[in-house]
């Protein structure tokens, strides 16, 4: 049962890193988000992104909140398969 649970959320948090690289390039591609993709990946990630631009401001034209988003899902996956045990 441990194992299962190391599995689905070493899953669940490599498939919100990748939603939210992923909604960093259809940002490039697609500036309007009008291609079903980037509403999808929109859809996905905004509950965590969302929260982290109100707090961080934007530097210029640039926002950071996708960084800082990777960076605590990292941390804080690291902090659950760890207390998981191997």
């Amino acid at each position: 049962m441990n194992e299962f649970l190391r599995t689905f959320f070493f899953i669940l948090f490599t498939a919100l890193n990748l939603a939210i690289f992923g909604r960093i390039l259809m940002s490039f591609v697609d500036q309007t988000g009008q291609m079903r993709v980037t509403q999808i990946l929109y859809e996905i990630t905004e509950p965590i992104l969302g929260p982290l631009r109100r707090i961080i401001p934007q530097v210029g034209m640039f926002d950071f909140s996708p960084m800082i988003a990777i960076i605590l899902l990292n941390f804080l996956q690291n902090l659950v398969l760890s207390s998981l045990g191997r």
